[in-house]
């Protein structure tokens, strides 16, 4: 069982239209709505593999519902922690002149009591997970340190953790050794403290991570390509030329395609390769994590 959690899911709202235009009216031309948020999406993408999933995180309201009915009827086991405050919203505007336009809501206020009821299901899931995968923002009254101390306890109970966050929960959650980390080139430079100019800049980073204790480490570098570093090699695949469509979720369907490997036990030079495959299928669909399985094995 994978188990994903995504402490800050969100509605994804995508709207289509010709161009944003700051302070005026904005017309969309069409609109859709689909459960999201980073682990959402690992878990939408394993089940579309059909991989056995557990899902978990706080939900809230109609949104929450929502994201739960998805879940469930794609086979997910759901394990979310209710809370008095409603889902977020997240709005993806896509623009006819290549531009993506994210406005993301910062996410509802979580109770002590919520907080409990959630470490409380982590728990229980810890007894049936073999693979943790912790994804995105937390919400507010969730503490900066919570990916530290759910590593830990992965840890302690000799289970593997895939870490794909930001800025000081990236920072907090690497002090505990994941067994992977995937940051982008950004939330690497935050870690850093430094721009990073160049690959070899990227690579020098990656592997002062592998240094600390992380036993796998894979940089998305956009439309570059991948960056992976272990104790071993360093591999570098580059991004597969597709018409982007819609780049949300690229990120989401790396993390994914690494978890299959993991489970099928894929050698990193197979692994990269289909990870590159699988983000670049992810962008030439309008829909976040729904994956266009020919396409995907063309680009393989």
């Amino acid at each position: 069982m994978i188990v994903t959690v995504t402490l800050n899911p969100a509605v994804d709202k995508t709207y289509n239209t010709d161009s944003v235009r700051l302070g005026d009216v904005n017309r969309m031309r069409s609109a859709f709505s689909v459960a999201g948020g980073k682990g959402i999406n690992v878990a939408k993408i394993l089940r579309q593999f059909h991989l056995p999933v557990a899902v978990m995180g706080f939900l809230g309201g109609y949104s929450g519902r929502m994201i739960e009915d998805t879940m469930s009827k794609m086979g997910a086991e759901c394990h979310f922690t209710r809370t008095k405050k409603d889902t977020r919203t997240s709005i993806n505007i896509l623009g006819d002149d290549g531009y993506v336009t994210e406005l993301l809501e910062p996410g509802p206020d979580i109770s002590e009591k919520e907080l409990d009821n959630f470490l409380k299901e982590f728990e229980y899931c810890l007894e049936g997970g073999e693979l943790f995968v912790l994804s995105g923002s937390v919400p507010g009254g969730v503490p900066l340190d919570i990916y530290a101390r759910l590593i830990r306890r992965c840890r302690e109970e000799k289970r593997k953790v895939f870490l794909d966050t930001s800025g000081e929960l990236l920072r907090e959650g690497i002090k505990e050794k994941p067994y992977l980390v995937k940051p982008n080139k950004k939330e690497l430079e935050y870690i850093a403290g430094r721009k990073l100019t160049d690959r070899e800049d990227v690579i020098g980073e990656a592997k002062k991570l592998v240094e600390q204790g992380i036993e796998k480490v894979v940089v998305s570098l956009g439309r570059e390509g991948l960056v992976y570093a272990d104790r071993e090699r360093v591999l570098f695949e580059p991004a597969k030329a597709v018409k982007a469509v819609n780049t949300v979720g690229c990120g989401d369907s790396v993390v994914a395609s690494l978890c299959m490997s993991e489970v099928s036990g894929d050698d990193c030079q197979l692994a990269l390769r289909k990870a590159a495959a699988l983000a670049a299928a992810n962008a030439t669909t309008r829909e976040t994590a729904m994956i266009p399985l020919n396409s995907y094995l063309d680009l393989l």
